[in-house]
């Protein structure tokens, strides 16, 4: 085939057909290769949106749930926000070997409608004041499809572009869609607040808190992305291709024999394991350490901006990490991140007297999330390269270190859940994780960073 039929070829080729695709070929990519590959991009990245923001949803929704009649303590409060990262993890885990097997297509379109199973039935759980505690878990933890389906994401985009633009592709996707989270957490508080479906969205629960008495529709959280599952969906079933790129599960194990893979996962779950831990965990964390005291601030009203600031710096950060290379900004993200969990420790920004802290603990949050986006971009720009030699290895080290940072939410939120409960404090958790941030910081310096060192990124 022709460089020039490029594109006509994979926009005619039966949607379970392997199109020609050769990214590495200048001629193939300049005549129509190109296209192709941004257009696939930006309907997965859509997609990509919604995953994260079903992912997150409940995030948003539980620190509702004890004023409008839910019975819960602090610990089943954190445990609702684990389980979607319990189940994230897990089903990551699955979807690091599915684009071999089944294509780009096929995984894609099926996990976004697969996500509309969680939405409604968690719309009804929220509804329902009698809905048991273990159903809640249930659905939260089918939540976790959202998050799971990123080891999938990831690994087809990688496949469509070349290795130059790797570091950016992948850090547009995985930065717009990790703004699902903001999605979740900025447009819960509006939304629950009226019958934006009327009779279809059922009825109303009360909202009490201090003076404050009003009907709130929980359910709108969930019901919102129905549609827009629906749409997203048939689209990717549509338009979305398989690129030629074949692999049995047990062909794809051989990652596993490198010590790269194990590498890499670590400095993955401290970039993005942090940031999508913390994500799950800060509006609770602000409800807890900051919820005692009177004209105590809204936790869905500062919540959004941390994934906010980490998804822009994680999209702006693709660009540069293509430039400076990943190692020496994973670095940069490593000691900025220890630095900042020592000043949260050390200001008693998480044991607060009073509502003075408060502004220090954001900042120092929103810092968090800032570098946690940079290193993201930064790691992600890496991987590629440390694989430079198998393709479809690195894609499925993408895949694989993606699953397991996908447990930050689980690890973060039942971690934190039992410093509070042991201590009054999250501190002791954030002792524990600026220790792990020291280690994941050793290994890429030694490894990737340093002149001279084994692998160069």
């Amino acid at each position: 085939m022709s460089p020039a039929n490029a594109e006509v070829a994979a926009a005619a080729a039966p949607p379970a057909a392997a199109v020609d695709w050769r990214p590495e070929d200048p001629a193939f990519w300049a005549a129509g290769g190109s296209r192709v590959a941004w257009r696939t991009l930006w309907l997965t990245t859509a997609s990509l949106i919604l995953s994260f923001a079903t992912w997150f949803a409940m995030s948003a929704v539980v620190v509702r749930l004890p004023n409008v009649g839910f019975r819960f303590d602090t610990m089943e409060l954190f445990w609702l926000t684990a389980m979607p990262g319990l189940a994230a993890g897990t089903l990551r885990l699955v979807h690091t070997f599915l684009i071999p097997i089944f294509g780009t297509r096929a995984v894609v379109g099926v996990a976004t409608l697969a996500k509309l199973l969680p939405c409604l039935g968690l719309a009804y759980a929220v509804s329902h004041l009698d809905t048991p505690f273990w159903l809640f878990m249930v659905l939260a933890f089918l939540a976790g499809m959202g998050g799971g389906d990123f080891s999938s994401f990831m690994p087809s985009t990688s496949l469509f572009f070349p290795k130059r633009l790797q570091g950016a592709a992948l850090g547009i996707q995985a930065g717009i869609g990790n703004f699902g989270v903001s999605v979740a957490q900025f447009v819960t508080p509006w939304i629950i607040g009226f019958a934006a479906f009327d009779a279809l969205g059922g009825d109303s629960l009360r909202f009490v808190k201090g003076a404050v008495d009003r009907p709130m529709w929980l359910q709108n959280a969930f019901l919102v992305y129905v549609p827009l599952l629906v749409l997203l969906g048939v689209a990717c079933l549509a338009f979305l291709r398989r690129v030629p790129v074949k692999a049995s599960f047990r062909e794809q194990l051989d990652i596993f024999r490198n010590k790269h893979t194990w590498f890499c996962t670590i400095t993955y779950v401290m970039t993005f394991g942090s940031f999508s831990g913390l994500a799950a965990a800060f509006p609770l964390l602000i409800l807890k350490v900051y919820g005692k005291f009177d004209g105590a601030p809204d936790p869905l009203a500062w919540a959004f901006l941390g994934p906010l600031i980490g998804s822009a710096s994680r999209v702006i950060f693709g660009f540069v990490a293509d430039k400076a290379g990943g190692a020496v900004l994973t670095q940069l993200c490593g000691l900025a991140m220890m630095g900042i969990g020592v000043a949260l420790v050390a200001t008693g920004a998480l044991t607060p007297t009073s509502l003075d802290s408060f502004p220090l603990f954001v900042t120092l949050m929103l810092a968090l999330f800032f570098f946690a986006g940079i290193g993201n971009a930064a790691t992600f720009r890496q991987y590629p390269l440390i694989f430079k030699h198998n393709a479809r290895q690195g894609a499925g080290v993408l895949g694989f270190t993606g699953a397991i940072a996908a447990y930050g939410p689980f690890l973060v939120s039942t971690l934190v859940g039992s410093s509070i409960a042991a201590t009054g404090s999250p501190a002791a958790f954030f002792v524990g994780w600026i220790a792990y941030c020291a280690i994941g910081t050793a290994i890429n310096w030694w490894y990737y960073a340093r002149h001279g060192s084994e692998a160069p990124c």
